[in-house]
């Protein structure tokens, strides 16, 4: 077992996380008439950003696109018809503790309902995490499902965010799918590195470059300022191990819903290494319906980057579907030529 620090430093900063909504305004400089509603929303789906995530905001602005993310506000308490607890169904597609087979050829595991920061837009922030997390011992369920489906090629370890676990769990147990014959990738779908790059060590980049597996790592950036000369650095020791990097944003009404803004993503992104990959549609999730945007305004948006940008830098605009075989392609894709 590789060794572990009792607390390091990423670990200090994750417990050191804002928790409170008076604390998160009185840094910002803040009106604080927010406060009560930020307060009730924050019963809904608790408050959570790193200190160092906070200092990237501007400071006297309710409106940055950072802090827009994170903060509660009442609006999470309107019923808006089309919007649910569970728009993928994934109660259907959990056939062990812990495990989602929603495509063909790849599996989910939601090893931790826990994250280093809780978005306000999160399509999970009622799924049944206590329910779903057998604990260490009941893992052996899921490496058993995997192990008797050779169609399963590639496993992606979510959440929550699997990087809230310590590099010696997440050792064991990628050692424990490498033992796996048909397994060929093993895909992280983290914000930890965005929002909290000291998680980068070498110790992670030994676990995850340690097994036969390919690795890749998809991350979760939403707007050009999040992108810091720190997660930058984190980004180039994962390229510089030879880990694929690819990113899924979100569209979100009021953080990035401007042609420009997405397009200084895009290339902020490519500059640090990581491929630009989905840019989703917003889950109809229940408390989420401030963000959404229609479909012809994310169809415009996501139209006037093609003309902006090569086609490699040009995320894929997709939503999520139950029941679908794979990502539902909502971009004008008939007009592309490379």
């Amino acid at each position: 077992m590789m060794p572990q620090m009792i607390k390091t430093r990423w670990q200090t900063a994750l417990i050191d996380a804002v928790t409170d909504p008076q604390e998160l305004l009185e840094l910002l400089e803040l009106d604080l008439a927010w406060l009560d509603q930020a307060k009730a929303a924050a019963t809904l789906f608790p408050l959570k950003v790193p200190r160092e995530f906070v200092s990237r905001m501007q400071k006297g602005n309710i409106n940055d696109p950072l802090l827009r993310q994170v903060l509660p506000i009442g609006d999470e308490f309107k019923h808006v018809d089309g919007f649910e607890k569970d728009p993928w169904r994934e109660e259907t597609i959990n056939p062990v503790p812990g495990l989602l087979h929603r495509y063909y050829g790849r599996v989910l595991l939601t090893l931790t309902g826990s994250c280093a920061i809780n978005c306000r837009f999160c399509f999970r922030r009622h799924f049944p995490y206590a329910k779903n997390n057998p604990g260490t011992a009941g893992w052996q369920l899921a490496l058993d499902y995997i192990g008797r489906d050779a169609t399963i090629t590639e496993v992606i370890l979510s959440g929550g965010d699997p990087l809230v676990m310590n590099d010696a769990q997440l050792h064991d147990f990628t050692t424990a799918l490498s033992n796996i014959a048909h397994l060929k990738r093993l895909r992280i779908h983290s914000r930890m590195p965005i929002v909290l790059p000291e998680r980068i060590t070498a110790d992670l980049i030994a676990w995850l470059t340690g097994t036969r597996l390919r690795p890749l790592m998809v991350v979760h950036c939403n707007h050009p300022q999040e992108m810091t000369a720190t997660v930058i650095q984190a980004m180039k020791k994962l390229t510089a191990a030879n880990i694929t990097l690819l990113n899924q944003a979100v569209l979100l009404k009021g953080v990035n819903d401007k042609t420009e803004t997405l397009v200084t993503l895009s290339e902020t992104l490519f500059n640090a290494g990581i491929l630009p990959y989905y840019l989703h549609v917003l889950d109809k999730v229940e408390g989420c319906a401030h963000f959404d945007l229609d479909r012809e305004t994310a169809q415009s948006l996501h139209w006037q980057i093609t003309q902006q940008l090569p086609g490699y830098l040009v995320p894929k605009l997709v939503r999520t579907q139950a029941g679908a075989s794979a990502k539902v392609r909502v971009d004008r894709s008939e007009f592309y030529t490379d």
